[in-house]
């Protein structure tokens, strides 16, 4: 089943293939798809004229574009926000918890004794000890495993606890269909009464964005003032984040903020043994060596590095030896195997600015869109060795757009007040995670 964000994309830009661009952005500029079942799409959009236009003149080309994208015979709803009434949803109270990032399995050296002690001394002793409690450093180093934990003996603990986790891009997403859903009081009711441990991860993707920073500051002040625990993770200290309101700034600096560093070699080396005993693989001491001298800043790559290990034991009996396993794997430590896809690129771009990528690929004009597809050029000509005429195939699109796009984007860049700085790092950040 696709995404009800993909097929929406889908019949936008076949439509526009068909009547052209300025047609579908009379009918639909304002419209979004809300609901989608089997039998029927609901589009909903702000006026009763505009509903009246989309029923008059619309419904005929979406479900025809249904028929021969999707192969759905479909009817279409068209509601004005006042008729829209969304379906409640029920959100858990408590999260599935990967069984692997508990404390136990946490292995702790020199460059994560501080924040295993202070996520211990929480989980011990939740908003008596370090509240709030902030771990930062780079991805793929153990901050969420941390959380996790911490979150697995308290629920261990106090059974009783309602424990509410969020990554910070969810938590800007579920505001904006609140907002528009007039849900604003379920929204604070999960966030505010329905958290006894609250738990963030990303927090910097709040950053420069108003409405967010203004919910997360009022859901801060009164999970703190009840005296709920609150830890959050990021991967710079708050006075790095340069559009983080002081406010929130502050608040996080009231707690304790725990950095974690890239592992050191005895610390990657017992990282190694300790996940290969896991997937039951026992692996010598010089292919553990290879492996930490080659990977040396990412938890999460050793991890994958071992899984693949694994996987060609297991389905092709490769024998566990050095020569087998540098064949195996050497090619995840090659220089320039760290040069991302367009596609990876297209992909964190519309994750940051929540637009599917298709939308991104599409014609679809709008400043949200437009600043990001220019984003997303910028940083493919930036990262990759692809050319202005490869760019521009991947956005249907000729060179001298895309050369107007980098040079716009460079442009903003040059005068430090546009606020792409903070948003380009961290997409960046986001794509280089994913290497």
């Amino acid at each position: 089943m696709y995404s009800a964000t993909y097929v929406w994309a889908k019949v936008l830009a076949h439509l526009e293939e068909r009547l052209g661009a300025s047609i579908v952005t009379a009918w639909f500029d304002d419209a979004d798809l809300v609901e989608m079942t089997e039998e029927q799409l609901t589009i909903r959009t702000p006026s009763a004229y505009r509903k009246d236009v989309i029923q008059r003149r619309a419904v005929l080309y979406v479900q025809e574009a249904m028929q021969e994208l999707f192969n759905q015979n479909i009817t279409l709803r068209v509601v004005t926000n006042e008729e829209y009434k969304p379906p409640v949803e029920e959100k858990p109270s408590f999260f599935d918890l990967n069984p692997q990032f508990t404390f136990e399995k946490f292995v702790v050296g020199s460059s994560n004794r501080f924040p295993h002690a202070a996520a211990l001394a929480v989980a011990t002793a939740p908003a008596e000890t370090y509240n709030p409690l902030l771990l930062y450093g780079p991805s793929g180093l153990g901050k969420t495993h941390l959380l996790y934990a911490i979150a697995d003996k308290i629920h261990r603990d106090h059974p009783d606890f309602k424990i509410v986790y969020v990554k910070a891009e969810q938590f800007t997403n579920e505001l904006i269909e609140s907002l528009r859903g007039g849900k604003m009081p379920e929204f604070r009711e999960r966030y505010r009464k329905n958290a006894d441990l609250f738990l963030m991860d990303d927090i910097q993707f709040i950053a420069g964005k108003d409405s967010t920073q203004e919910e997360f500051f009022n859901t801060f002040n009164e999970l703190y003032e009840g005296k709920k625990q609150i830890v959050l993770t990021s991967d710079r200290p708050p006075k790095d984040m340069a559009t983080l309101e002081d406010r929130i700034r502050t608040r996080i600096e009231w707690g304790l903020l725990a950095g974690i560093q890239p592992p050191d070699y005895e610390t990657r080396m017992a990282i190694i043994h300790n996940k290969a005993m896991e997937k039951g693989l026992d692996l010598p001491d010089d292919i553990c060596n290879f492996i930490a001298e080659n990977i040396t800043n990412n938890v999460r790559q050793i991890e994958g590095t071992i899984q693949k290990i694994q996987a060609h034991h297991n389905l092709e009996g490769m024998p566990l030896d050095l020569p087998s396993v540098q064949r195996a794997v050497g090619d995840m430590f090659k220089e320039g195997s760290n040069i991302p896809t367009a596609e990876l690129i297209i992909s964190e771009v519309g994750r940051f600015y929540s637009i599917d990528p298709s939308v991104l690929r599409s014609t679809l004009k709008n400043r949200n869109t437009a600043e990001a597809r220019q984003i997303a050029m910028y940083l493919i000509r930036s990262m990759t060795p692809l050319s202005l005429p490869d760019i521009g195939r991947e956005f249907s699109r000729d060179h001298t757009t895309v050369m107007h796009a980098v040079k716009k984007v460079e442009n903003l860049l040059s005068t430090h007040t546009s606020g792409l700085e903070n948003n380009i790092r961290d997409i960046t950040e986001a794509i280089n995670s994913k290497l």
